[in-house]
């Protein structure tokens, strides 16, 4: 597997204090990326790990899985190595390890993920397909097939949406989607812009002023509350 870097994080990549891998490469190129260094499918700072490598690994750790934590594969996008992935999930639930993965939600393989994975956590980057196009690169066909394969599934997702200013500042516009479907399953979580990963970047950064203030952020919780969608912050 190909392993950019990792490291523990308390709440922020699932519950509890847990070890985070972030695999390399994406098939998004979204303009706001904190992670663009993972884009690539082949980077020389990413390092080839066997799975039973990192399964022992994981294993090690175990002492440091407090509060509910255990590990989480994020990216780029982890399903993108998805036999070697599928692999590991499978090793680590035969050791009740509990696994979380941070996806786009695009992978074909998504139904398999969801019957492996303990907690998961999809990005929705957009509510319409042409500017999902031209601020992530890709269609966001595959991305609502799943995130609704999920939600008539009635397994747990937690969907993030990323909110950056002059892109997708419309709540309402995500609850009209999002309240078509049966989400007592889901609960949703607001990102605000941030500027992180900005120097990871190689050539000209394409977001201006995309900060967004802690209102516009207060009003996502309460436009979709008030619609019977249950958000969380982290």
């Amino acid at each position: 597997m190909k392993i950019l870097q990792k490291g523990f994080n308390y709440s922020q990549d699932g519950p509890g204090n847990r070890l985070v891998y972030h695999l390399q490469g994406c098939n998004f190129a979204c303009k706001w990326c904190s992670n663009a260094d993972s884009i690539p499918l082949n980077n020389p700072n990413a390092k080839e790990v066997s799975v039973s490598d990192l399964f022992n690994e994981i294993l090690r750790s175990r002492m440091m899985f407090f509060d509910g934590g255990r590990v989480t594969f994020t990216g780029g996008e982890a399903t993108l190595q998805s036999d070697e992935l599928l692999e590991l999930l499978v090793m680590l639930k035969k050791e009740r390890i509990n696994t979380c993965v941070e996806t786009n939600g695009t992978s074909p393989r998504f139904d398999e993920f969801c019957e492996l994975v303990d907690y998961l956590i999809v990005d929705m980057k957009h509510y319409d397909n042409e500017l999902h196009i031209k601020w992530v690169g890709k269609p966001i066909d595959s991305v609502r097939k799943n995130i609704e394969s999920a939600f008539s599934s009635g397994r747990q997702i937690h969907i993030r949406i990323p909110v950056i200013n002059g892109v997708n500042v419309n709540p309402e516009a995500f609850v009209e989607y999002f309240s078509r479907f049966n989400t007592s399953n889901a609960v949703f979580e607001f990102l605000a812009y941030h500027e992180y990963g900005k120097d990871k970047w190689q050539g000209k950064y394409q977001i201006e002023n995309g900060f967004v203030s802690d209102e516009i952020i207060r009003k996502f919780h309460t436009v979709f509350r008030g619609n019977g969608l249950e958000t969380i912050s982290t």
